[in-house]
């Protein structure tokens, strides 16, 4: 029911080694706080700040609103643990010693609202607190519906020395792409943590929009490990190309299953682009077919690799081969063209060309299966 709790648990349960993390205990507070405010849980409001906390907000009336952390717990203390439509996630965190800040974004679509808040935490008793909270919003259209990217942690190819990473170019553009249609995106890799990035060119706007933006370098500093994914929390999935693609993520078990969770427990959407979709290649439905089985599929194809290249000759399996192997159809069109193919809620595409289209196609079926979840 709840699940910023579930997540808090599954931090603490799944790695006892998380507990001893200092970010990770701040996450818990920030967790708690979210939690706290969405689902109107007072105790947690309570164990999140400090007793003594203030709030610095703003209304219409004064620009300077201090509100007392205990008057602010007490404007969630009806319809308990019922959810009021407020969705948090967390931006940034940044901590030295006893001392952190963190931002988080508060969305909550049914009033087209964005809120941004700004927290200081403290260390106190062994027991990371908010001791004062600021707090603007604006207007957006982000719905608090979230799509989940794949990424891998690899920086070389295979156990050579030949450096190598995930797509920026990819990254960017699909991001780009979901965060203007309304979407949240999350990043989850095998291990989490930092991921390599390869092609990334300053001279183009995007890239450097985004390598400059600081909550977004932040997400690929800081991807999810598949033990902190709640399947029930996305309604898509893209897989990103890059040489990284073809290393970690095609035979992470973990990944496979809640990939498959999203897909079959929750009609989600299965993307991917270029080498990503060497990440689909293994993913097996409940009753142990293979996903792309019978279906069509696209990706970077065989034939356009440099056979004779050092960095070919790491690679674990063909893309098309293996697709071929196991029941599927690849189709692929001339070199540096966009292609897409879209199989029931499978969408896949050849190269960082056909990265917004695969993008756009997501979007497409997503608002196509809302409406028909409504009866429109």
């Amino acid at each position: 029911m709840y699940r910023y709790l579930s997540l808090i648990l599954l931090l603490i349960l799944t790695n006892p080694l998380f507990a001893q993390q200092e970010e990770v205990q701040i996450k818990v507070a920030l967790l708690n706080y979210i939690e706290g405010t969405s689902y109107n849980r007072t105790e947690l409001i309570d164990k999140a700040f400090y007793p003594e906390a203030n709030l610095y907000l703003e209304n219409e009336e004064k620009e300077m609103w201090i509100v007392p952390a205990g008057t602010y717990t007490g404007w969630f203390k009806n319809n308990e643990g019922q959810f009021n439509g407020r969705v948090g996630n967390i931006l940034s965190i940044d901590h030295f010693n006893s001392i952190a800040s963190a931002k988080v974004e508060i969305l909550i679509p049914a009033r087209n609202l964005r809120f941004i808040d700004m927290f200081l935490l403290k260390k106190i008793d062994n027991e990371w607190k908010i001791v004062s909270k600021s707090a603007s919003s604006e207007n957006s259209n982000q719905t608090g519906d979230r799509v989940l990217f794949v990424v891998s942690n690899a920086h070389y190819y295979g156990d050579s020395e030949l450096s190598t990473g995930n797509s920026f170019s990819e990254i960017v553009i699909a991001y780009h792409t979901f965060k203007e249609a309304g979407f949240s995106v999350d990043f989850v890799s095998p291990n989490g943590g930092s991921i390599p990035v390869a092609y990334l060119n300053t001279s183009v706007d995007i890239h450097k929009q985004y390598l400059y933006d600081a909550d977004f370098m932040y997400k690929l500093k800081n991807t999810k490990s598949p033990a902190e994914i709640l399947p029930g929390s996305y309604k898509a999935v893209q897989y990103i190309g890059g040489g990284s693609a073809m290393f970690g993520v095609p035979e992470n078990k973990q990944i496979q299953k809640l990939v498959m969770s999203i897909y079959e427990d929750h009609n989600g959407i299965i993307s991917s682009v270029c080498h990503g979709t060497a990440g689909i290649v293994n993913l097996k439905t409940k009753d142990g077919e293979y996903l792309v089985k019978g279906k069509n599929v696209n990706g970077y194809p065989d034939v356009y690799e440099r056979h004779d290249a050092e960095y070919y000759k790491t690679f674990p399996f063909n893309i098309q081969e293996t697709i071929e192997r196991h029941g599927g159809t690849f189709k692929f069109s001339p070199r540096n063209t966009e292609h897409v193919e879209v199989h029931g809620n499978l969408v896949t595409g050849q190269n960082h060309l056909s990265s917004r289209a695969v993008a756009l196609e997501v979007i497409r079926k997503l608002r196509n299966n809302n409406m028909e979840a409504l009866g429109e």
